[in-house]
């Protein structure tokens, strides 16, 4: 299955399961805008405990907040975003389709990366044991032109950003012989800038109501609080604040599903610290992180870093925690030594001192910051991506059959356990009503005697459930049940008694949160 088919069915498997409907479906949707069903809501809820309790519950130095959206109008004008918060934007004149300049440059230089990996792959295999990679790319003649080109055109693009020049990116694309992705058309108009902010009137009377803007990070409200977190709660450098929300960006290119959206959910830390050791604490926050994605479970190989080399107006160093999606690899995190840049813009513009008093040093000064922001609804998507899966299984008598599965981590699952009675008679519901009732104190779980038992197993496979629970007329006898496990599709009967230490075990957090 190629990777456009397969996210086609990622994207029509999230609204048949109840994972992720389009926003207001029946006036025929909004773009670039979803709502997060039943078990969507559930899964985002789990996705953010584990995030929280991993910043929060586990350091001492860090402590959570959650910010107003609506702030003070200069509170953009302080930190850029008025100004300089632009996309550089390009259409084409045959397909009339708009793309952000930037996002065809960078995918035009990763397809280039590409092609040096495929000729290392090729030189692996015809090579063996004997291949030295790092030798190869330092020889073979077509590695080297390509990376050359490469690293020029990289150098072009990152000077053309900085300094604002938006007839280099366009003249970027057309050096690169960049086509449109749909129609192949090379027929680009200009470059130009779009500020992303929403904005909107705060006030009773319209002629006298001032502007203001709905946030597009949540980062502001940390710096914005930071005096107040860290008198009141006695804090001493370094720490942290941490806060989950909600923020907008006018996408004008939204596209991709839930990667890219105009309303989404962002999970920020912003660790504090004394100047000079920002860069030991940005080593250790990317490391940390990292640790924090593969303790999911998922292949290693689908994740990397990918450092900048276009640094935002704040940023000292920047990197990308991507995950490979069906679409490539994407940032999912972004981990920014971002100086003292804007609490000394706040300082500046709202007149009061944001420094920090230093016992051990004697001396106040303006910390600076070490920042994680993660996108909710892109680890949502890269975890859906990762689990999701078209099993074909082998029955007893020898034909085959097939299922759709979502290996899911267990602790993140929307549904902990399922349980089914085998038939709706014989006082089998009542029994399975009963184990429901007394097990959903501690775990989420789903009745469902409707259909077969394999029909209510593929269902349940399919939504994530790690464990399903069967009640049979052997349960009369023994007080035993089935419990069948998603991954293995093995089945082992076991007490009802024992059931709650069984599950707590594998779906407990726990062990996640040891190991980081």
């Amino acid at each position: 299955m190629n990777q456009e088919d397969l996210f086609k069915k990622l994207t029509a498997h999230c609204k048949e399961y109840g994972y992720v409907f389009q926003s207001s479906e029946i006036y025929d949707g909004l773009s670039a805008v979803y709502d997060y069903g039943q078990y969507g809501a559930e899964l985002k809820n789990n996705i953010r405990k584990y995030w929280w309790d991993a910043m929060v519950l586990l350091h001492d130095e860090i402590v959570g907040i959650d910010s107003a959206i609506f702030m003070h109008p200069t509170v953009w004008k302080a930190s850029g975003h008025v100004d300089a918060f632009n996309d550089p934007l390009i259409d084409n004149k045959d397909s009339k389709k708009r793309y952000r300049a930037d996002v065809l440059i960078e995918e035009y230089i990763e397809k280039q990366q590409e092609k040096i990996n495929k000729e290392v792959a090729k030189a692996a295999r015809r090579f063996g044991d004997k291949f030295d990679e790092e030798m190869f790319r330092q020889t073979n003649k077509r590695v080297i032109d390509i990376a050359e080109k490469t690293g020029i055109i990289k150098k072009r693009f990152v000077d053309a950003s900085e300094n604002g020049n938006l007839e280099e990116i366009r003249q970027i694309i057309i050096d690169c012989d960049i086509a449109d992705p749909v129609s192949g058309s090379r027929n680009w108009t200009d470059v130009r800038q779009f500020n992303l902010m929403f904005d909107t009137k705060l006030g009773s009377v319209s002629e006298d109501a001032s502007k203001i803007y709905l946030r597009p990070e949540t980062a502001q409200g940390i710096f914005i609080n930071y005096m107040n977190v860290q008198k009141s709660g006695r804090m001493k450098l370094p720490f942290g604040i941490a806060q989950v929300g909600k923020a907008f960006r006018n996408e004008i290119v939204a596209r991709q599903f839930i990667f890219r959206m105009r309303e989404f959910e962002q999970m920020e830390m912003q660790y504090f610290v004394r100047p000079g050791e920002e860069g030991e604490w940005y080593e250790h926050w990317k490391e940390k992180r990292m640790r924090w994605h593969k303790a999911l479970g998922f292949e290693e190989s689908k994740y990397r870093y990918h450092d900048h080399d276009k640094l935002a107006h704040y940023a000292k160093a920047a990197t990308d925690i991507e995950f490979l999606f069906p679409f490539g690899f994407k940032e999912v995190e972004g981990i920014h030594s971002r100086t003292d840049y804007d609490l000394s813009q706040h300082q500046k513009y709202c007149g009061r001192k944001l420094q920090y008093f230093d016992t051990e040093l004697n001396k106040s000064y303006v910390p600076y910051i070490v920042e994680t922001s993660i996108g909710l609804d892109r680890m949502f998507l890269a975890i859906i991506a990762a689990s999701w899966e078209e099993e074909k299984i082998r029955k007893e008598n020898g034909s085959e059959d097939e299922r759709v599965v979502l290996r899911l981590p267990p602790s993140l699952a929307p549904v902990k356990l399922a349980i089914f009675p085998l038939v709706k008679k014989d006082g089998l519901p009542e029994i399975s009503a009963k184990i429901r009732d007394d097990l959903r104190f501690d775990f989420s779980c789903q009745y469902e005697e409707k259909d077969s038992i394999g029909r209510r197993y593929r269902r349940q496979d399919a939504i994530g459930t790690p464990f399903c629970i069967t009640v049979d007329h052997q349960t009369k006898d023994d007080d035993t049940v089935t419990i069948r496990h998603r991954d293995t599709m093995e089945q082992e009967r076991v007490p009802v008694k024992a059931l709650r230490e069984i599950i707590g075990e594998k779906v407990s957090m726990k062990k996640m949160l040891q190991s980081l």
